[in-house]
């Protein structure tokens, strides 16, 4: 099992998917053991349910919906406390950067 489990979401999980394989490579590169994968957005309450997930983060084209993103993570990280989650830096995600997202995730994960 990852020491961290890392969740993307955009609207049908596709246009993250690159970025998740780019993030993997970074993740593999700088030694850090960590379950990474993308979702659309109508999936994210059933991985939030059934997973222990570390850090949430949503493409640019759905930071609209981080309010109620807010609602989905609220008290369903480790000890009761809300997911972190953030929304992933928009020139990151064009360049399809996955070392500099992996470090945003690191960041919102261990504070």
């Amino acid at each position: 099992m990852a020491e961290q489990t890392i969740m993307l979401n955009c609207s049908a999980g596709m246009s993250t998917s690159l970025l998740v394989t780019k993030m993997q490579e970074a993740a593999k590169n700088d030694g850090i053991d960590a379950k990474i994968f993308a979702c659309p957005a109508s999936e994210a309450d059933q991985h939030i349910e059934q997973e222990e997930i570390d850090c949430v983060l949503l493409g640019p084209q759905v930071s609209y919906m981080k309010g109620d993103f807010e609602h989905k993570v609220a008290g369903k990280g480790k000890d009761g406390k809300d997911i972190p989650l953030g929304v992933i830096d928009m020139q990151a995600y064009g360049m399809m950067n996955g070392e500099k997202v992996l470090k945003q995730a690191e960041e919102m994960i261990n504070g």
